[in-house]
C-alpha cells in the first residue's frame, strides 16, 4: 500500500491532486481545516478507484495540531506516509499599506511553518530503512514577485527556501521538491474575458489546468533521483515580470 498525506486535500487544487493519486493507486490521508466531506468530483474518484482514505482535521496555524498530524495518520493506517503533499494555503489580500503583524504571522504559520513541522514529524516517524517524499505547492510569483498579497507571497517564498534546505537536511531518506503553479483555479474576482487575455499574455499562451499540477506532483512522487527541485507549471509566467497580481491585470 502506498500512502499519501495531502493537506487541504478535500477540495480545489488539493482535491484534484488527491484524485490523481487515487487514480494511481495511492491510499489517502486527506487533511482538512473543518469540513471532512470531499467535493463532488473527488468523492466520485475515490469511489471509482476503490480508494482507502480517511480525513484528518487540523488547524495548521496551531503548532501542536500540526505536530500531531503524522502520528494520527500513522496510528490510523498502521504506517507512516510515503508521500506528503503540502497543498493547503492561507491566502488573503494585503500589500505594504495594509500588512499587519497578525497577517504576517498567520500566513507564515500556515504556509511555511506547518509544512516544515510536518516534514520534521515525518522524519522522526520514518522507520530506519524507510524512504519518503515531500512535495510543497508554491506559487510562480516566487520567481518574479510584486507587492500584492504580501503576507501570502512572503510565506510562499519562505516555503521555497525551506524546500531547498530540507532537501539537503533530510537526504538521503526523504526527497523534498516543489511545484509552483501559475493561475490555475480563478477566484470569483476574475472575469471570463480577462481569463482569455491573461492566457494570451503567457509565454505559452495558455494557463495551466489543475490536472497539469497534479501530473507534476505524481511525476515528482516517483522521481527517485530528484530532490531540491521546483517545477513551474504556469504557462511560462515565471519568465515574465508582471506589475500586479493577475487579478488586477487585463480587466478592460
Amino acid at each position: 500500500m502506498k500512502l499519501a498525506l495531502v493537506t487541504g486535500g478535500l477540495r480545489r487544487l488539493g482535491g484534484v491532486i488527491a484524485a490523481r493519486l487515487a487514480e494511481d493507486g495511492w491510499s489517502l490521508a486527506l487533511h482538512c481545516h473543518r469540513d471532512t466531506v470531499p467535493d463532488a468530483s473527488l468523492a466520485l474518484a475515490l469511489v471509482a478507484h476503490g480508494t482507502v482514505w480517511q480525513s484528518f482535521i487540523a488547524e495548521l496555524s496551531d503548532g501542536a495540531a500540526v505536530s500531531d498530524l503524522i502520528p494520527a495518520i500513522t496510528a490510523h493506517f498502521g504506517r507512516v506516509p510515503d508521500l506528503v503533499v503540502n497543498s493547503a494555503s492561507r491566502f488573503e489580500h494585503d500589500d505594504w499599506t495594509s500588512v499587519t503583524p497578525e497577517s504576517l504571522s498567520v500566513h507564515h504559520s500556515v504556509n511555511t511553518a506547518a509544512p516544515v513541522l510536518i516534514a520534521a514529524s515525518l522524519a522522526r516517524a520514518l522507520p530506519g530503512d524507510g524512504q519518503a517524499c515531500i512535495i510543497n505547492i508554491l506559487d510562480q510569483r516566487i520567481r518574479q514577485p510584486n507587492g500584492d498579497h504580501l503576507s501570502y507571497l512572503l510565506a510562499k517564498q519562505g516555503l521555497a527556501a525551506a524546500t531547498d534546505t530540507l532537501a539537503r537536511a533530510l537526504a538521503p531518506r526523504i526527497r523534498v521538491n516543489a511545484v509552483a503553479p501559475g493561475l490555475t483555479i480563478p477566484t470569483e474576482e476574475y472575469l471570463p474575458a480577462q481569463m482569455v487575455r491573461l492566457a494570451n499574455a503567457m509565454p505559452l499562451e495558455l494557463l495551466p489546468e489543475p490536472e497539469d499540477i497534479a501530473d507534476a506532483v505524481l511525476w515528482l512522487a516517483g522521481a527517485r533521483a530528484t530532490t531540491g527541485q521546483t517545477i513551474f507549471v504556469d504557462g511560462g509566467a515565471h519568465m515574465k515580470s508582471f506589475e500586479r497580481d493577475f487579478e488586477f491585470l487585463e480587466r478592460d
